[in-house]
């Protein structure tokens, strides 16, 4: 069994420890970075309870790792620029388990160790498609340090390669961007705060919001929205210290400390910000005429304000471990009938997901009230969604099956592969 991930991101690093103990199979996950190049991935973000959750349950041994590596998200607050409180949300009224604040860089440097030599690192993908001499089967071809390689006959194909994925670009097309409305704006900042700053908060001047945490070793995570029409560009305009700085004073008031802070500590480093449209694109995870999966971005790029981007990507790459090693215990060795249990538990599920991540981006929206947007936040409704959202987590398999799969998968890493 030949199975090739094209990217070793969150999902395909998690897909990679798993599946490479497979006895029988075949595995090359092909990263471009080399194994210490993490230099696209200098922000920080926070990953929800359900992730945790799906994480824990497919590998206790590598969650501890990510938690070990990370602060536990534990709260979400909401408030106006110049203090006044909207939000206090304990996250234990609606989830089983904290989630965790990282680098990304660290999170990526745990999960890529964690995969081991599961891992090539500086492959270059020059082509994909279906293979030329294994009917129903794909290839890939890339370069490794000068070298060209390719690997044909596949049977099982994972794109993993993020939002721009070229695999899902070669086979399904490019999906059609939907910008939600929004740009934001990501910086890390170092941590001299004195404390003003720590676990999840948001803060509000007008429909212009501030959202901030703590990450370890010592920094903050800073992210400030403007809103801005679907398909519009970036205002350079926006992106100067008076501007910012102007955007984010209460409408009456002086800015709490918190804020003037977060203000004083993002105008410093304007220079390393990064600006990027909050957008969304369809769900599709897997081929209907060749075996190609994909997790993660690849899958479905998402509105991040609920912090379920790298969620999901962690929930599906758990979900298909889970499915295959189980599929693999009960001897089912054909990628169609993985693929179709993968669509089946995690379609409607990120629907879901997706769909609230864009309503809770209400408060974010042109003339949108931040008070009345929170109020609604705090409400049974929407509460009862957020505990869907951090506790259902929709991984295919019942409890007892994923266990017994695991200690199989386990057991058999030892064994030599055919």
């Amino acid at each position: 069994m030949k199975i090739v991930i094209v990217g070793a991101g969150v999902a395909g690093a998690i897909l990679a420890r798993r599946l490479a103990r497979l006895p029988g199979v075949e595995l090359h996950c092909l990263e471009r970075v080399g194994p210490d190049d993490h230099a696209e991935a200098g922000t920080g973000l926070n990953v929800g309870p359900n992730a945790i959750k799906a994480l824990r349950r497919l590998d206790a041994a590598l969650a501890a790792e990510v938690e070990a590596a990370s602060l536990p998200w534990t709260r979400w607050d909401i408030a106006l620029t110049d203090g006044t409180p909207l939000m206090a949300l304990p996250l234990a009224q609606v989830a089983d388990n904290p989630g965790i604040r990282i680098r990304w860089s660290e999170l990526y440097r745990v999960l890529r160790q964690g995969a081991g030599a599961a891992i090539r690192y500086g492959c270059t993908l020059e082509s994909v498609g279906a293979s030329e001499t294994a009917p129903g089967k794909t290839r890939v071809r890339f370069t490794q340090h000068g070298a060209t390689h390719e690997i044909d006959g596949i049977d099982l194909l994972v794109g993993t390669d993020g939002r721009y994925s070229r695999v899902r670009e070669t086979f399904s097309g490019a999906p059609e961007p939907r910008h939600i409305g929004v740009a934001i704006l990501r910086v890390l900042v170092p941590d001299t705060s004195a404390g003003l700053v720590d676990d999840y908060g948001q803060w509000f001047s007008g429909c212009h919001r501030l959202l901030a945490f703590r990450v370890p070793p010592d920094h903050v995570y800073i992210a400030a929205t403007y809103p801005v029409a679907p398909g519009a560009p970036v205002q350079d305009a926006w992106k100067t210290e008076a501007v910012m700085r102007a955007t984010y004073q209460p409408a009456q008031g002086e800015a709490s400390p918190a804020v003037r802070w977060l203000l004083d500590a993002m105008c410093a480093q304007l220079h390393d910000a990064h600006w990027a449209r909050m957008q969304e694109a369809d769900v599709r995870f897997a081929e209907p005429e060749v075996d190609v999966l994909y997790l993660g971005d690849s899958a479905h790029g998402m509105a991040p304000t609920l912090g379920q981007g790298a969620t999901q990507a962690m929930e599906d790459a758990c979900a298909a471990a889970l499915i295959v090693e189980d599929a693999w215990a009960r001897g089912q060795r054909t990628p169609r009938v993985w693929l179709d249990r993968i669509v089946a538990a995690r379609t409607e599920r990120l629907r879901f997901v997706m769909d609230l991540s864009v309503r809770a981006t209400d408060t974010m929206l042109e003339g949108a009230d931040p008070v009345a947007g929170t109020r609604w936040k705090t409400e049974a409704p929407f509460q009862a969604e957020l505990a869907a959202l951090f506790r259902d987590v929709a991984l295919g398999v019942p409890d007892d099956a994923s266990a017994q799969a695991g200690a199989a998968t386990t057991s058999a890493a030892a064994m030599p592969a055919a």
